[in-house]
């Protein structure tokens, strides 16, 4: 596999400042299965600092298994075998005996908004908490900056002590993004977060992205390839397991791609 518009040699190069730090995710001959039955096999490539990367594919193509094993989430999935090596800033995810130490570090948002069953200020405050915050003035300090960086604080600083539950499905959405931002993660991981949210809120989660891009990286796969287009710096296209194409996006959408299949893709000719 070669990256789309650079050449051998993919992850480094002339291609600008962002690439000039070290990757911020390494993935070397990564393969997942589920018992035993291949998701994903011999990805390789990095996602650096402050960059949005976006994957797409079609529907079973191991899009969601990749993010399952950044966040490790093979040690409660049964059967879910992960092989290979991942790092996160230069630490192998396999070393983190807690593996909740590590998720502190990763944000993760659902298809589906995923709320706890509490007050949205105790959503928002749960991960501080659990850091050991107990002043509420720091407290208020941390909700209203998450929620604020979520696009969400004007909607719902009148009704704080109400139920997340209560709040519209894009409202909720925004609330997994402000939780996941308490949690001060060095990476953001997104899987078509889109899915359940109107096309005007949608556009405002995707400000929201633009505007973390400076604090974070961040991981997004999208069943939307203009969503793609819109946020990310490069994509990756995986198709049935593999990893067929990786480049910078602008490259990707006007044809200048190694394997047809990937224009074919983008095209809506399949998937």
């Amino acid at each position: 596999m070669v990256e789309s518009g650079v050449g051998a040699g993919a992850g480094k190069g002339d291609r600008g400042p962002l690439y000039a730090e070290p990757p911020t995710i390494e993935v070397r001959d990564l393969h997942i299965a589920y018992g035993g039955r291949s998701a994903l096999s011999d990805v390789s490539f990095d996602v650096y600092r402050h960059e949005i990367f976006g994957i797409i594919g079609p529907a079973n193509s191991g899009k969601t298994s990749f993010l399952r094993a950044l966040n490790r989430m093979s040690d409660f999935v049964t059967g879910m075998e992960v092989r290979g090596d991942v790092r996160i800033n230069g630490k192998d995810i396999g070393d983190w005996r807690n593996v909740y130490a590590l998720r502190s570090r990763i944000g993760v948002v659902f298809p589906l908004p995923v709320g706890l069953p509490m007050s949205v200020y105790d959503n928002v405050a749960f991960a501080p908490r659990l850091r050991g915050i107990r002043r509420k003035s720091e407290l208020d300090d941390v909700v209203e900056r998450c929620l604020t960086r979520a696009a969400l604080w004007d909607e719902v600083k009148d009704r704080l002590d109400s139920l997340g539950s209560l709040l519209s499905g894009g409202q909720q959405q925004r609330l997994t993004i402000a939780r996941a931002l308490s949690q001060e993660p060095e990476l953001l991981l997104l899987d078509e977060f889109s899915i359940a949210v109107d096309p005007v809120t949608t556009m405002r989660i995707e400000d929201v992205l633009r505007e973390l891009r400076s604090e974070l990286t961040i991981v997004l796969v999208t069943n939307l390839v203009q969503q793609a287009r819109r946020l990310a710096d490069r994509t990756a296209f995986f198709l049935n397991g593999t990893l067929v194409e990786i480049g910078k996006t602008e490259h990707l959408f006007e044809g200048r791609v190694n394997d047809e299949r990937t224009s074919h893709y983008i095209e809506g000719r399949f998937g």
